[in-house]
C-alpha cells in the first residue's frame, strides 16, 4: 500500500504564516485535529532526548539462553515428524505430541506473568490434496497495559515433512526447519512475559505452513474477525544457522520503499544495529525467496506489515530431509537470532504508542516544513525521519529529534525543495525507548 500522499488544496482562512513567510501556507488534514498556531512553532528544535539503550531490555537480551534453546530444538526433534498428517493421539511421537508439548511450555515458562500470559490452541480443519486433518496453532497472548494498543505478532511455524508433504510416518527431524523459530518462541515467551508491555504481544507457533501456510491464515483471519490492530507481524523460519555460515540474518520485506512492511524492517533493522551490532541484518527487497514462502505472506496478503527472518544461507541438502537435526544448529548463531526478537519485541512494545502521520504543512521558504501533532503525555520526545525516495531504502537518515515540550508544533528547515521526501515520527519515552514509526506521509517536490 502506497503512503498518503501530499495534497495541496485551496488555501483556507486560518492563522498567520510564521514570521518572514510570504504566503498562505498548504496543509495535510490530520481528522480530528485542530493545529496550533504556526506562530508558535519551534524552528530546528534542539533535544536532549533520542533513542538509547534500555538497561531493562538489554538484560532481557543478555539473559537468552542457549542451553534452553538447545533443549526446546532436542525435544521437538524427538518428536519424530510434526508432519500435519501424523499421528495425532500418540505420546511421544507426531504433531499431536509436539502441539501438546509446545502448549505446556508456553505455559511453564509464562508463568513468571502472574497469569496475565493466556494460552489456548486454536483448531482449524486442513484439506490438502484429498487428505484431511484437524490441525491447531498454539496461540500464546501477553496483553498489553494501554487500551486500544496495536498487537505484535511474533511467529513460527512447527510441522515439518519429508520429500511427500503428506507423509505423516517417515522420520523428519525439522530441527532447523523449523525447530529453531519454535525454540526462539519458547525463549521469547520465557523472557518477555516477565514484564510488562504498552502493547499487546502474540506468540503464535503455527501449523500447515509446509503445505501452503495455511495456520497463519487462519490466525489472519481470526485477528481481522476480531478487529484486532496487526501493528507488526514477524515471522521466523529456519534461523538455528551452521557454524560455517556469515554471521548475519535476511529479512525480507516486499515494496521496501514504500509499503508498511518496508516501513516494520527499517525498524526493525534500528533496533537490531543497536542493541545487537555485530549481527548484521541483510534486508531484501521481496516478499520471500523466489518461489519460496512463509507465514508471513498470510500477513502481507491482508495488508499488514510482515517480515521473515531467515538464516544467511539456507543448505539446501538439509531441506526436507532426515539430515536436519539438533547437532548441525549453531546455538550461538541462534541465541543472537533470538536477542535481536528480544531488542524489537522489547522497544516496539514497551515504548509510548506510534504517534499519528503528522499534519505536514509546506513553508513559503523552499526546503521548510512545519509539523504538527497531538503531543502524547507518556512520551519524552519523537524521532522525525525525512527519508528521500532515492535514498537507502534499508535504513532512516539521521534522524532529527525534539523534546515533549517543544513537540507538537516545529518547523524543520534546511530540505532540497526539487526532491521527494517520505517522512514518518516515533516516540520516545525517558529511557531511550523508541516506538513503531507513524504511517508514512509523501512530500512530492515543489
Amino acid at each position: 500500500m502506497a503512503p498518503p500522499t501530499l495534497v495541496i488544496p485551496t488555501p483556507i482562512p486560518g492563522p498567520p504564516p510564521l514570521p518572514g513567510s510570504e504566503q498562505e501556507v498548504v496543509e495535510v488534514a490530520v481528522e480530528g485535529f485542530i493545529p496550533p498556531d504556526p506562530a508558535d512553532a519551534v524552528t530546528n528544535p534542539v533535544s536532549d532526548v533520542y533513542p538509547n539503550i534500555d538497561l531493562d531490555i538489554e538484560t532481557l537480551v543478555n539473559e537468552v539462553s542457549e542451553q534452553s534453546l538447545t533443549a526446546y530444538v532436542q525435544e521437538l526433534e524427538g518428536f519424530g515428524t510434526r508432519n500435519a498428517f501424523s499421528p495425532v493421539n500418540q505420546d511421544n511421537f507426531g504433531i499431536g505430541a509436539a502441539r501438546r508439548w509446545i502448549q505446556q511450555e508456553m505455559i511453564r515458562v509464562g508463568a513468571a506473568s502472574g497469569g496475565r500470559l493466556i494460552v489456548q490452541n486454536d483448531p482449524f480443519q486442513l484439506d490438502y490434496q484429498g487428505f484431511q486433518a484437524e490441525q491447531e496453532n498454539i496461540i500464546a497472548t501477553l496483553p498489553g497495559t494501554e487500551p486500544g494498543s496495536g498487537v505484535i505478532v511474533l511467529m513460527a511455524h512447527y510441522d515439518t515433512r519429508s520429500v511427500d508433504e503428506t507423509d505423516g510416518l517417515t522420520r523428519s527431524p525439522g530441527a532447523n526447519d523449523n525447530g529453531s523459530g519454535v525454540a526462539m518462541l519458547i525463549e521469547s515467551v520465557r523472557l518477555l512475559s516477565s514484564r510488562q508491555w504498552n502493547q499487546t504481544i502474540i506468540f503464535a507457533a503455527l501449523a500447515a505452513e509446509e503445505q501452503g501456510t495455511f495456520g497463519s491464515r487462519d490466525l489472519v483471519q481470526q485477528l481481522i474477525r476480531d478487529g484486532r490492530n496487526v501493528v507488526a507481524a514477524v515471522n521466523y523460519d529456519s534461523v538455528g544457522g551452521r557454524p560455517e555460515i556469515p554471521r548475519s540474518v535476511r529479512m525480507f520485506a516486499p515494496d521496501l520503499s514504500r509499503s508498511p512492511s518496508g516501513a516494520l524492517a527499517r525498524y526493525y533493522n534500528f533496533m537490531g544495529r543497536m542493541y545487537v551490532p555485530t549481527f548484521r541484518i541483510d534486508i531484501v527487497d521481496a516478499l520471500d525467496r523466489e518461489g519460496r514462502w512463509g507465514d508471513q505472506r498470510e500477513f502481507v496478503y491482508a495488508g499488514m506489515p510482515g517480515i521473515r527472518i531467515t538464516e544467511s544461507i539456507e543448505d539446501a541438502d538439509l531441506l526436507n530431509s532426515k539430515l536436519d537435526t539438533w547437532d548441525r544448529i549453531d546455538y550461538s548463531y541462534l541465541r543472537q537470532v533470538t536477542q535481536l526478537n528480544i531488542a524489537f519485541v522489547a522497544n516496539a512494545a514497551g515504548s509510548p504508542l506510534p504517534p499519528s502521520a503528522p499534519t505536514v504543512v509546506r513553508m513559503a521558504t523552499p526546503g521548510s516544513f512545519l509539523l504538527t501533532w497531538p503531543r502524547d503525555p507518556n512520551a519524552a520526545g519523537y524521532a522525525i525521519s525525512f527519508r528521500e525516495t532515492t535514498a537507502d531504502i534499508r535504513n532512516y537518515p539521521t534522524l532529527r529529534f525534539v523534546n515533549n515540550a517543544e513537540a507538537g508544533n516545529i518547523v524543520l528547515t534546511g530540505y532540497d525543495p526539487s526532491r521527494a521526501y517520505i517522512m514518518s515520527m516515533a516516540s520516545i519515552d525517558s529511557r531511550g525507548r523508541m516506538s513503531l514509526f507513524s504511517p508514512e506521509v509523501l512530500i512530492e517536490p515543489q
